[in-house]
């Protein structure tokens, strides 16, 4: 009895663990206790999920990111602050080495509070520029919400699906309006591959300070248009995960069933709901590793069946036709490589299929690629749960022997990073592999003009041997003068 109830706990256990691929410990630093109330249906959902969440104080002298040198949480959330940052124990350089411990973070900003000088520092660290100004925020006199920012125009109606592109999948669209009240705008840096942009604003968005009466500040705007970023997203070479959220009141209960409007809408004064519930659902859980996340299951190398005539596809040294993963290979071997690939979706395993126009590529490659294949997708019959897409090629070693490697890189905006390298060696013929000269019909004239010289060799050698010898001289015998002796 007692084993029964001790594998219904750890059925019990795995399952909740499976909620999401990295952890379950998420650290949520809110300055003040009493707004922990305005996000309850965030907090509900988060916990629904399987999240153990841990609400601190910026202030807290015991609160520590690491244990024993290693990261204490799987995921960080930071709230507003008003201070000027998050205090000595969540500096940036902090932040930055929980990240590089594999940790994710999702930041939350907001205008109304402003944003701290520690906070600013810690995106330039990541290649994220915020307004000069504390307080300024994104307007939008074409795209807000006409019952709840009539006069200042600040709370911005975007659709989550305006930044899909073309072999990217979209991981955050939803159906509806997301609103972004008093949200800030991000400018990302073009030189790093590892940000991306969520949500952009409109074209007729731009940064403004409000507290500032004249209009010089309009004439100097920080950023308009698509330059500016509600939402972006970075992901480190670890696939850790860092997301800055330009608008934290986007997460309060408020607004997940507001009834917003926009400008010149036919819904009138009833207007429609936000989609700002199902939007917050998609963000934290791609910051949490709940979606986007690839494995690898298994690799493997070995020899192709080779019909090609008057080849025979042998290593001939340590590994036989049937051998996986062997260590060496023959220089014009037919070499047969498989990856088994399985993406998370939210609670379990699914078989990964990348977007459309995208294809999973192999590289073997000694300094530089002597091959670049697309991979063939194929169900992984070899998968028991069915939750895997095996991918394959085949291809013909080329005539170079050396030190190689299967190489597989898949790196694209919002998946994690997949690298796997097997190095193999690379040898050229033994001297008995090599094809007989017969058997080369560039060789026939060599060969034949081997066998006229010995045929002629032989003829002569006949002739000179079997040839009948001419008679024999007589002498002349010359008399004396007048022809007598």
């Amino acid at each position: 009895m007692r084993l029964r109830l001790f594998g219904l706990v750890l059925g019990l256990v795995g399952f909740v663990s499976a909620l999401s691929a990295q952890g379950q410990n998420l650290l949520v630093v809110i300055e003040d206790e009493s707004d922990k109330t305005k996000y309850s249906q965030f907090w509900s959902d988060l916990q629904d999920r399987g999240f153990q969440l841990s609400y601190r104080s910026p202030k807290d002298t015991a609160l520590s990111l690491f244990l024993h040198g290693e990261p204490a949480y799987s995921h960080l959330l930071l709230l507003p602050t008003k201070s000027k940052g998050f205090g000595p124990n969540l500096t940036p350089n902090l932040i930055v080495d929980f990240v590089n411990g594999g940790s994710n973070v999702l930041l939350a900003l907001s205008a109304e509070q402003g944003i701290p000088s520690a906070v600013s520092s810690l995106l330039l660290e990541l290649d994220i520029s915020l307004p000069p100004d504390r307080n300024s925020l994104v307007v939008d006199h074409f795209n807000y919400d006409t019952q709840s920012a009539g006069d200042k125009h600040d709370v911005l109606l975007l659709p989550s699906s305006a930044n899909s592109k073309k072999g990217i999948k979209n991981f955050f669209s939803v159906d509806g309006l997301v609103a972004f009240p008093h949200a800030v705008g991000q400018v990302l840096g073009n030189a790093s591959p590892l940000l991306a942009s969520v949500i952009k604003a409109p074209a007729t968005a731009y940064t403004y300070n409000p507290k500032e009466d004249s209009t010089e500040g309009l004439e100097d705007v920080f950023a308009t248009g698509a330059q500016l970023t509600l939402v972006s997203a970075f992901q480190a070479r670890n696939s850790a995960r860092f997301t800055v959220l330009g608008s934290s009141a986007a997460l309060e209960d408020k607004w997940f069933d507001a009834s917003v409007s926009l400008p010149g809408s036919k819904t009138g004064k009833t207007g429609q709901k936000t989609a700002n519930k199902a939007f917050a659902h998609a963000l934290s859980a791609w910051t949490f590793k709940e979606l986007g996340v690839l494995r690898v299951n298994s690799v493997t190398h070995r020899l192709a069946e080779d019909t090609r005539a008057g080849i025979t596809n042998s290593t001939a040294v340590s590994a036989a036709p049937g051998d996986v993963n062997p260590e060496i290979y023959r220089i014009k071997n037919r070499v047969h490589y498989a990856v088994s690939l399985s993406e998370y979706s939210g609670t379990h395993w699914i078989p990964f299929t990348p977007p459309a126009g995208d294809a999973v590529q192999l590289e073997f490659s000694m300094l530089s690629p002597f091959h670049r294949l697309d991979l063939t997708p194929s169900p992984d019959t070899a998968n028991p749960q069915n939750n895997a897409t095996l991918y394959t090629a085949e291809f013909v070693l080329p005539d170079q022997h050396g030190i190689f490697n299967f190489f597989l890189e898949y790196r694209r905006p919002f998946y994690t990073n997949v690298e796997e390298k097997r190095t193999v060696s690379v040898r050229h013929f033994a001297h008995d592999e090599w094809p007989r000269s017969f058997v080369i019909s560039a060789a026939f004239p060599w060969i034949g003009g081997i066998w006229v010289t010995v045929l002629g060799w032989l003829g002569f050698v006949g002739l000179w041997v079997y040839s009948k010898p001419g008679g024999a001289r007589r002498e002349l015998k010359v008399g004396g003068v007048g022809g007598k002796k």
